[in-house]
Parts: structure tokens; sequence; C-alpha cells
């Protein structure tokens, strides 16, 4: 038993935290960090809570390990116009708390994640439907969206505000995951303890522990799920460390199964560590540097010479080398080369080529509209792999190129530098990076740097940008990436992000472990893990 919102809710977890049996009944331990906010999926926008939630939600679409999709809580998702959609449910799915999965469950939570006064990071996703503009703008405006409507308990439809014809894809999303009547207080509010210990419709369910703060959250099989992911092992542990090479070290030893991101340090023994089994292949995993408008000489003009000049100073191919071992692949783009449609011609993508000559001179054209004084730091995560590595050649790469006062900034961990990059108190540029929540490029851009999205962490804005992500949702094929490409060309002028390399998907695990896979997303396919 548990409380949550004023209410005592049966059944939300497990009596058992799961058992150490091998075959179906082992429990898994892989690798997590600490989530940065509670586990409500249109609150959460970051691996530490999003795994977790992967796991214990389902949603109207599942993607399978190649990327394709299948309906799950959904049995159709249909429209003639590609405006005009009708959802119709399977039957049978429950929360974990008993209470049935119906279409109020998901126009509910959508409609709570589309309202800005609850300040939820994946309000972006909801912009497509209609109605969203009017939603929380005015103290006696709308509450809910025109463009959601429950017509019966199995069937709801959704009106966008133009033609998107892949909207059905990004539906396996956590934005877009159901929620249960009791996650709402009497006011309507979503509550911490909900998030706390949350209670889906997933393959999973938490155990009555659940989320133990800075250690781990534990899972354990949801008995009811009726989807794509039925779970093979005993439950999931999410164990945290302080770093990817204590996490290294645990997987060895025997601590750990899982460890889906190999540290720098073992990248060029992981294949030949006979203490784990190793694994390597092409991700779709990218990195990068954001630099806000809002700090001091990184405004308009001088601004955008200054990024390109910090861009050019970086050698990406000596890091990716020498650092990562030949386990990352500089960057000719915002997205990722395993993506339908990606091209690694985009024009204007020179400036992610180290040029020092070039990045010397675009520094003292800058300086020519106002000189450069204090110094540059670059902040990251020291519980992610390689961040303190590469940070650090960077700012180096940054101050013997460019000769400034450049530095790393240590986070200790990696929700403690999202809240300060969320709360918009951070005071330096900051390491960020993106795991595709649905296969497309467009998630790559979109949620990222058009106005006003959760992810845009730069709060840049660009009209030009916003119109050609727009316009190329709504279109196919080869006139969908010729739109893309122009929304590209357009970051490559203004560099609300610097580029730096796409990601291996490099993994270890212990030597028993078995069935492992990794997805489109460069995650292990959960479910499928036994020992």
């Amino acid at each position: 038993m548990v409380v949550v919102g004023g209410l005592t809710l049966a059944a939300c977890g497990s009596d058992s935290d799961g058992g150490s049996a091998g075959g179906s009944d082992a429990v898994i331990t892989v690798y997590g960090t600490n989530p940065q906010n509670p586990m409500i999926p249109t609150a959460t926008n970051e691996v530490g809570g999003g795994d977790p939630i992967q796991n214990l939600y389902a949603g109207l679409v599942a993607y399978n390990a190649d990327g394709s999709v299948v309906n799950e809580v959904a049995d159709s998702i249909d429209s003639k116009d590609s405006i005009n959609w009708t959802v119709k449910l399977k039957d049978g799915w429950k929360f974990t708390d008993g209470s049935p999965v119906t279409a109020q469950s998901f126009v509910r939570a959508w409609n709570y994640g589309a309202n800005p006064a609850n300040k939820q990071l994946n309000n972006y996703f909801f912009y497509p439907i209609e109605g969203t503009d009017d939603v929380g703008n005015t103290t006696d405006g709308a509450k809910e969206m025109s463009g959601l409507k429950v017509v019966d308990d199995k069937t709801f439809t959704i009106k966008l505000k133009s033609a998107e014809s892949d909207f059905p894809l990004r539906l396996g999303y956590s934005a877009y995951f159901p929620v249960p009547d009791s996650a709402f207080d009497s006011s309507g509010k979503i509550t911490k303890e909900y998030g706390d210990h949350p209670i889906g419709n997933g393959p999973y369910m938490l155990t009555k522990k659940g989320w133990e703060k800075a250690k781990q959250i534990a899972m354990v099989p949801n008995p009811d799920y009726k989807g794509a992911h039925k779970p093979k092992n005993g439950g999931l542990t999410f164990k945290f460390f302080n770093s990817t090479d204590s996490a290294y070290s645990a997987v060895q030893s025997g601590e750990l199964d899982v460890l889906d991101q190999v540290p720098p340090s073992a990248l060029t023994t992981f294949e030949t560590d006979g203490d784990v089994k190793a694994y390597n292949e092409p991700g779709s995993s990218f990195s990068s540097i954001t630099i806000p408008e809002r700090l001091p000489h990184f405004k308009g003009e001088e601004g955008n010479l200054r990024r390109a000049a910090i861009s050019q100073a970086i050698n990406r191919k000596e890091i990716t080398e020498k650092i990562f071992n030949g386990a990352r692949t500089p960057a000719k783009d915002f997205t990722s080369p395993v993506l339908d449609g990606w091209t690694d011609s985009v024009p204007g993508n020179e400036v992610l080529n180290f040029d020092a000559a070039k990045a010397k001179d675009l520094w003292a054209q800058a300086d020519k509209i106002a000189k450069w004084d204090g110094k540059f730091q670059l902040a990251y995560n020291n519980d992610g792999a390689g961040n303190k590595e590469f940070s650090e050649a960077v700012a180096n790469q940054i101050k013997n190129t460019l000769g400034i006062d450049a530095s790393a900034k240590v986070y200790a961990t990696f929700d403690e530098l999202r809240k300060d990059v969320t709360d918009r108190t951070i005071k330096t540029a900051f390491r960020t990076g993106w795991q595709a929540d649905y296969p497309s490029m467009l998630n790559y851009l979109g949620p990222i740097y058009a106005t006003g999205a959760g992810s845009n962490d730069g709060d840049y804005s660009n009209k030009q940008f916003d119109k050609l992500v727009s316009e190329a949702s709504a279109a196919q094929g080869d006139a969908r990436y010729k739109l893309i490409t122009e929304a590209q060309t357009l970051l490559l002028k203004d560099l609300p992000a610097l580029p730096l390399w796409y990601q291996n998907a490099t993994a270890v695990t212990g030597q028993d472990v078995k069935g492992f896979v990794f997805t489109w997303q460069q995650k292990p396919q959960y479910y499928a893990l036994t020992k």
C-alpha cells in the first residue's frame, strides 16, 4: 500500500523486491542515474527518469528493437487527411492499481502536459494538437485542448493544427503515456508523491521500496501487462553509480549485470576483457555543447561568430580517436547517420571542421564588435561515460587555439547539472546530448531547437526554422528530407548547439547475461534480458 495524492492505493507495487534465482526469475541489475524529477511522463525528458518510465508504462504504440512500430494499447489509429485522427483502444488494459486504461486516461494526461501552468518539460510534444495555444494562457483560459475529444471509454479523436503524416510514429514516446485518475489531487495536479512512486500500465511495476533516492529504482514484472514487451526476467533494478568507471568495475566483479555505456578508460580493452561480454555497433545518440545566448558575449552577431570560432577550435577527430578509441564519429549534422534521409552534405557543415586559423579569425571578428573578457567554462556531469575526459580535452583545445582562459566545470551527477540547466541558473556552456524519442530526424530538431520546446536548453528561437520543421512534418519522402536539410542549414549558421559526434552503441554485461540486444535508441532491450 502507498498513499498518493491523499488516496490509499492498493496493488501499485509488489511486495517483493525480486529474487536472485537464474532464468526467468532472475532480477537484472542495470546501470542508471538518479532521475532529475519525479517520474511523471510529461515531466521527464532525460534518461535517468526516462529509462525507468519506458518500462513502467505502455503507450498507444510500441517500438521494436529495429525502430519499427506496432500498436500496443491502441487497436487502431486512423486518419483520412493526416489532420483528424481517431484512436480506438484494445480491451482489457489496466493500471497496476486495478483501474482501467481508458480514452480519458490518455486525454487527461495529454491536457495536463499541454497546459503551460503545469510546467511540464515535454509540453512541446503537444504543440501540433489544435487548441494548445489557448490552454492556460489566461486566467479564464481553456483547461483542455480543443483538438482532443473523448468519444467513449475506448475511443478518442485528435485534431492537429496541420497535416502531419508521421504523427502516430511519435505516440510511443513517454510524453504520450496514460496516467490513472489516482495520479491527480483534488485541484487537478499530478502529485509529487505519484511521481516518486508512479502507477503505470507497462511491462513492469515498482516494488514496495521502488525508487530509493540516489541509490536505485527496483521493479518487477506486471502480471496484467498485455503488450508486445512481456518480461522474460524476474525484474529490473536500475542501480546508480558515481561514475561509469565504478559501474564497469561492478560488471567485472558481478555486482552489476548491464552497463550500457563503456567508459573511455575501458574502450581499448573491453572487447577482449574476459570478465565481461562486450557489445559495439553503430548507434543513434548525438552529443553537443550548448552555449545559451543569455551568456555574456554570446548574443546576436557577436555570439554567432564566437560559437563558430569555438566550433572550429575543436578537433573532433582527435578526441574521438584518442579518448574514445573510435567509438565516436565526428558529427556532420544535428541528427544521426542511422536514420532514413541522413546526409553528410548539409550546406554549412564545414563549421564543424577543425580549422585553427579560421577559428582565430572568427574570434577576432567578434572582438571587433565587443572585446572578450572573462573565461569560458564547459560544464559536464561526472557520472556519464567520458564526460570528464572529453570536456577537459575540448576546453584545452579552445584555450590553446583561441588563447583564452577556458576550462571544464564538473557537476557530480546528471540530475544536478540538469536542474541548473532547466532552472536557467547555469552561467556557463554545458554538454548536451540526445537519445531519440521516436525514429525520425525531426525528433532531433523540433524538440530541441524549436521556439519554446521543452528540451530547448539554450532558448534558441528562429521562426524560419520553426516553419521548416512544421512543413517537414507534413511532407513525405524526398520533400521532407529537403526541408530537413534547409532547417539544418539554418542551425549550422546560428549554432544553438555545437554538434560534436555520434556515439557508437557500446555495452558490457556479466558473462551469465543472455538476450542482450541494442534497440534503435541505443538502449538495452530490457524486457528480453535473462541470466
